[in-house]
C-alpha cells in the first residue's frame, strides 16, 4: 500500500461521510416536521418509544440525528426526560440496518439478480435518478428524494474507494504485524471510541471496519471490541449538541452515553469471561462485512433487551450526574387549573399584576439611571426586563391554550384583556431597557446635555414616572377612575416631547447643542413617548373591561373634544404641573 492508496482511503472516507450526511439530512426533511410531534406523542410507553426510535433511525439513517432531536425536544420543554430512554435504545437498534446495507458490498456472484444486490451495481442508477429529480422536479419533496438517492450513491462510492484502497494490505506483512496489537480487547474498544468520536459517525467507522475486513486480516476477536467501542464514540455528537442547553437536555446526552458505556462494559466483561472459560475458537477466524453487521446487530439488540427494564435507573444516573440547581419559579402556571377555568383566569390576572409591578420597577430605575448612569442599576433593569419577557411568554402561551376551551363570557373577556395588557407591559419594559442604553451612551461618550435640556428632561421624567404609577395601580385594582387619569397625562407627555424636540432644534441652530447629543436625546424622547402610549393602551383596556358597551375608540375620540369636562380639568392640571419654561 503506497501513499496514493492512503489518499484514496481518505478520499473514500470523505465521500462516505458526505454521502451519509447528505442522505440522512434529505431523509429527515422527507419525514417532515411531524416527526418531532410523533416522537413526543408516542414515547410515553417504553416499548412504543423503542419501536419509534428504531423506525425513525431506519428512515433517516442516523441515530445521532435522533438523539440531537431528543435534546432539542427536552430543551424546549416539549418532552419528558424519561420518555427519551426508549427512543435512544431504539435508535441504537435501528442504526444496525446501515451495517447490513454496507455488508452487501462483499457479495460476489455471476447471477444477474444477485449482482443487482451489490450497491456498486445499483447505486449508479440511483445517482442518475436522483440527479434527474433534483434538476427537473419543482416540488421540494421530490428534490429531497433525489438528494437522498445521490447521497446514497456517493456513500457507496466512498465505501468502494475505501475497500479498494486497503485491498493491497492483504499481502502486507507489516500491516498484519500492526493488527496483532488489536488482539488486546481494551485497545480495540479504545480504537472504536476514538475513531468514531473524531469522525462523529458510527456508520462511517463501521464502514471502515467492514472495508478493512475484506483484506482477510481482521478477526472476530479484533472486530467485536472495536464494534463495542464504536457505540460509545457515537455519543460524541449528542454530547456536543447538549452544550448550552437546559439541564434536562444535557441529561439526554448522559442517558445516551451511560446506556452505551454500561452495555459495552457488561458485554465486554461477559465476552471475556466466557472466552476464558470456553476458549472460543471463532475469535481467530477472519471476519467479513456480513459478520461485522451481524456482531453489530447482536450487540445492540442484546444491550437494549437487557437494559430496557432499567430505564428509570438510567434516568436516575443522568439526574445524579447533572444536578438541578434550585430554580426560582417565575410565572408558574399549572395546567391542572384548566379544569376550573375561573381559577385559571384568576391566577393569570394575579400574575399579570406581578408583571405590571416588575415593569414599573424597571421604568423607575431606568429614569433614575438616565442622567446619573450606574452599570449596576442598568443590570437591574436588564434583569427585570428579562423577567417581564418570561411572564409575557408564559402567560401568553397559557392564555392562548386556555382560550381554546369553553369559557364563561366573563372569563373569556378577562382572557382577552390580559392578553392585550401583557403585550403592552412587555413593550414598556423594552423601552426601559432602551433608556439604560441611552444613559450608557451619554456616559461613555461624555456627552453633556445643556442645562435647559436637563431641566426639560427632568419634567418629562417626572410625568412618565407618574403615568406608569397611575397605570399599574389602576390595573391592579381595576380602578376605572384611576384609569381615566391616564389619557390626559399621556396627552401632556406628547406635548412635552414635541416642545423639547422644538427647543433642541433651536439649540442646534444657535450652536448650543450638537447633532450627536441630539441623536441620544431623540432616542430618550421616543422611549418616553412610547411608554406613555402603552400606558394609554392599558388604561383603555381597564375602562373597556368595566362595561359591555364601552367603546375604546369612541372614548379616545371624546377625550380630544372639549365636551369632556373631567378630561379637560385633568389635562389642564397636568399641563400646569409639568410645564417647562419656554426659551426667551
Amino acid at each position: 500500500m503506497d501513499i496514493f492508496s492512503v489518499f484514496t482511503l481518505l478520499g473514500g472516507l470523505a465521500f462516505f461521510i458526505y454521502g451519509m450526511n447528505q442522505m440522512s439530512s434529505s431523509l429527515e426533511r422527507i419525514a417532515g416536521p411531524r416527526m418531532e410531534s410523533i416522537i413526543n406523542r408516542m414515547t410515553k410507553n417504553r416499548l412504543v418509544g423503542l419501536l419509534m426510535g428504531a423506525v425513525i433511525t431506519i428512515a433517516i439513517q442516523s441515530s445521532s440525528a435522533v438523539t440531537v432531536m431528543l435534546v432539542g425536544l427536552v430543551n424546549s420543554g416539549l418532552m419528558n426526560i424519561g420518555n427519551t430512554v426508549g427512543v435512544i435504545m431504539g435508535s441504537n437498534v435501528g442504526t444496525t440496518i446501515t451495517g447490513w446495507i454496507m455488508s452487501m458490498i462483499g457479495i460476489s456472484s455471476d447471477n444477474v439478480l444477485v449482482r443487482m444486490l451489490k450497491p456498486e451495481s445499483f447505486s449508479p442508477l440511483l445517482a442518475f435518478i436522483g440527479i434527474v429529480l433534483m434538476m427537473l422536479s419543482k416540488k421540494s419533496k421530490k428534490k429531497d428524494v433525489g438528494n437522498a438517492f445521490v447521497g446514497f450513491a456517493v456513500l457507496m462510492f466512498g465505501m468502494t474507494l475505501m475497500s479498494g484502497s486497503v485491498a493491497p494490505l492483504a499481502d502486507s506483512p507489516a500491516f498484519m504485524n500492526i493488527l496483532t496489537a488489536f488482539r488486546n480487547p481494551l485497545l480495540g474498544v479504545l480504537t472504536g471510541v476514538v475513531v468514531t468520536a473524531v469522525i462523529q459517525s458510527s456508520a462511517a467507522s463501521l464502514g471502515m471496519l467492514q472495508a478493512l475486513s475484506m483484506t482477510g486480516g481482521i478477526t472476530y476477536g479484533m472486530a467485536i471490541p472495536i464494534i463495542m467501542g464504536q457505540n460509545i464514540g457515537t455519543c460524541a455528537t449528542a454530547i456536543l449538541s447538549s452544550i448550552g442547553v437546559s439541564r434536562n437536555a444535557k441529561r439526554v446526552a448522559v442517558i445516551h452515553l451511560s446506556f452505551n458505556l454500561i452495555g459495552t462494559a457488561l458485554f465486554m466483561g461477559l465476552y471475556l469471561l466466557l472466552h476464558a472459560i470456553f476458549d472460543f475458537s471463532f475469535v481467530d477466524d477472519p471476519i467479513n462485512p456480513v459478520g461485522i453487521a451481524l456482531c453489530h446487530s447482536v450487540f445492540n439488540v442484546a444491550t437494549t433487551a437487557v437494559l430496557l427494564p432499567f430505564s428509570k435507573f438510567l434516568v436516575r444516573i443522568a439526574t445524579d450526574a447533572i444536578k438541578t440547581e434550585p430554580e426560582q419559579k417565575i410565572a408558574y402556571l399549572d395546567e391542572r387549573l384548566f379544569g376550573t377555568p375561573e381559577l385559571a383566569v384568576a391566577e393569570c390576572n394575579n400574575l399579570s399584576a406581578e408583571m405590571a409591578h416588575l415593569t414599573e420597577d424597571a421604568v423607575r430605575i431606568a429614569i433614575g439611571n438616565l442622567l446619573h448612569h450606574n452599570e449596576t442599576e442598568a443590570e437591574k433593569v436588564a434583569a427585570l426586563e428579562g423577567k417581564v419577557d418570561i411572564y409575557e411568554d408564559r402567560l401568553g402561551s397559557y392564555l392562548v391554550r386556555l382560550s381554546g376551551r369553553s369559557l364563561p363570557a366573563r372569563e373569556a373577556h378577562t382572557v382577552t384583556k390580559v392578553l392585550h395588557v401583557i403585550g403592552n407591559f412587555e413593550r414598556i419594559s423594552d423601552h426601559a431597557l432602551s433608556l439604560t442604553r441611552s444613559a450608557r451612551e451619554l456616559s461613555e461618550k461624555e456627552l453633556d446635555l445643556s442645562e435647559q435640556a436637563l431641566s426639560e428632561l427632568g419634567s418629562l421624567s417626572d410625568a412618565v414616572g407618574e403615568i406608569i404609577g397611575l397605570t399599574v395601580t389602576a390595573y391592579e385594582k381595576m380602578d376605572q377612575s384611576g384609569a381615566e387619569m391616564v389619557e390626559p397625562l399621556e396627552q401632556v407627555i406628547d406635548l412635552l416631547t414635541e416642545t423639547i424636540r422644538a427647543h433642541h432644534i433651536d439649540r442646534l441652530q444657535t450652536g448650543e447643542c450638537t447633532i450627536e447629543r441630539g441623536f441620544v436625546l431623540a432616542d430618550i424622547l421616543t422611549d418616553f413617548e412610547r411608554i406613555s402610549d402603552h400606558c394609554s393602551n392599558i388604561a383603555v383596556a381597564i375602562l373597556e373591561s368595566g362595561s359591555d358597551t364601552y367603546q375604546p375608540h369612541e372614548y379616545l375620540r371624546q377625550t380630544r373634544d372639549a365636551d369632556n369636562a373631567r378630561f379637560q380639568t385633568l389635562f389642564a392640571g397636568y399641563k400646569a404641573k409639568y410645564a417647562i419654561q419656554e426659551k426667551p
